[in-house]
């Protein structure tokens, strides 16, 4: 009897425990496995194969529980190897909250058991050692969950730059939409928002990252030199929305691209976006932000084809149509310095008839001649549209 006292002491907990413990291994892992099943409602609805990973995590967590006491010498358990059987894919399956859940469930397996597993007079010491293991289980957790995010958070950062590079060299690469499914990008209508940056990168992300979340909208983020290149999901109002993250950029201008029905499509924002960046010195007062439609002839002066096209098929073209005198009184309205009056004696006709000639520019264009802003816009397609019609 002595002797079997001082080997007790000398263990974690009594012989004849360790030896019913072992003996009931198989039967606690099916009980956890039942028990998981019965009081975790997520759990009952992962595929087949998470269920079957999961049920491997139980019953190695019940084998690392019996190799600890086992094992008086170890401090701690290598609870560590209990996770270590599953792969890294079942923690965007199971959260860190269900984790904990599943934890607990197996452990008050075990302490469920404690009377018919201890020694008659060590159940005392066998419910201290699930205590002891069940506190460094969820260490153990919390430790592979940080692990796993840390490592999600550098890959996605890395796949979010290469999503953005994309968009702005116009590559609407064919692995685009997993990129994006791997980001949980969904929204649409997508606009790309291309400004200055200054200082440390990063933490101006995280920063653009909660505005975004605060809206309800989604956002990717990337540098590219000193350009801050942010991509918008969600917003109908692109031009709106961005107001909302100009504070966060660095000074100088800030240019807005159309919206675009998919992310597919946002290289035709990034393209635009970035071409109004280049050009807005020539508009030193531009707004803040600005769209990139508003800087179409900074734009085409600067030799972007694109906003060259724009103002000949959407202003000179239009204006062709409509009939010669419209081209005429439009030139000459604006080379006598926006005046009916003038304009009327140039042309030997009545005031009236300059108005009403005006205002079927304005109809069919969308432009105001008598604006100075526009006035400067239709010029700028008139000169466009006739050295186009010069090429041809």
């Amino acid at each position: 009897m002595e002797v079997e006292q001082d080997a007790a002491a000398g263990a974690r907990v009594h012989p004849e425990t360790m030896t019913r413990i072992e003996r009931a291994m198989g039967s606690l892992g099916t009980s956890a496995i039942a028990a998981m099943d019965e009081h975790l409602p997520w759990f009952r609805k992962l595929t087949a194969e998470n269920r079957s990973w999961l049920g491997l995590v139980a019953q190695a967590g019940i084998a690392s529980f019996v190799d600890w006491i086992r094992h008086p010498e170890r401090h701690r358990p290598a609870a560590a190897e209990v996770f270590g059987t599953a792969p890294r894919e079942l923690a965007r399956a199971v959260t860190l909250q269900q984790a904990v859940e599943m934890v607990r469930v197996i452990i008050d397996v075990v302490e469920g058991q404690v009377d018919q597993l201890a020694a008659p007079g060590f159940e005392s010491e066998l419910r201290e050692g699930v205590l002891i293991y069940a506190r460094e289980i969820a260490f153990s957790v919390a430790q592979v969950y940080a692990r796993t995010a840390e490592a999600r958070g550098a890959w996605d950062a890395r796949l979010e730059a290469l999503v953005v590079d994309s968009l702005v060299r116009g590559e609407a690469a064919e692995s685009l939409n997993s990129w994006a499914s791997a980001l949980n990008w969904s929204s649409s209508p997508v606009t790309v928002i291309a400004g200055n940056i200054e200082g440390d990168a990063e933490p101006l992300i995280d920063e653009l990252r909660a505005a975004a979340r605060r809206a309800r909208l989604d956002l990717l983020a990337g540098v590219q030199g000193s350009r801050l290149i942010v991509v918008l999901g969600g917003a109908e109002d692109g031009l709106e929305a961005a107001e909302k993250f100009v504070g966060r950029f660095g000074d100088g201008p800030v240019v807005v691209g159309p919206s675009v029905p998919n992310l597919r499509a946002a290289s035709l924002s990034a393209r635009a976006a970035l071409a109004g960046l280049r050009a807005a010195p020539g508009w030193p007062d531009a707004p803040r932000p600005a769209s990139a439609f508003e800087l179409l002839p900074e734009r085409a002066l600067n030799g972007d084809e694109e906003a060259v096209k724009a103002l000949v098929a959407d202003v000179y073209e239009p204006l062709l149509a409509g009939g010669a005198a419209l081209l005429e009184t439009l030139t000459a309205y604006l080379e006598q310095g926006s005046s009916l009056e003038a304009t009327a004696r140039m042309l030997f006709v009545h005031p009236n008839t300059v108005r009403y000639r005006l205002k079927r520019v304005t109809e069919l264009t969308a432009y105001t001649p008598a604006d100075g802003r526009d006035g400067f816009t239709l010029w700028v397609a008139l000169i466009l549209g006739r050295l186009a019609a010069r090429r041809s």
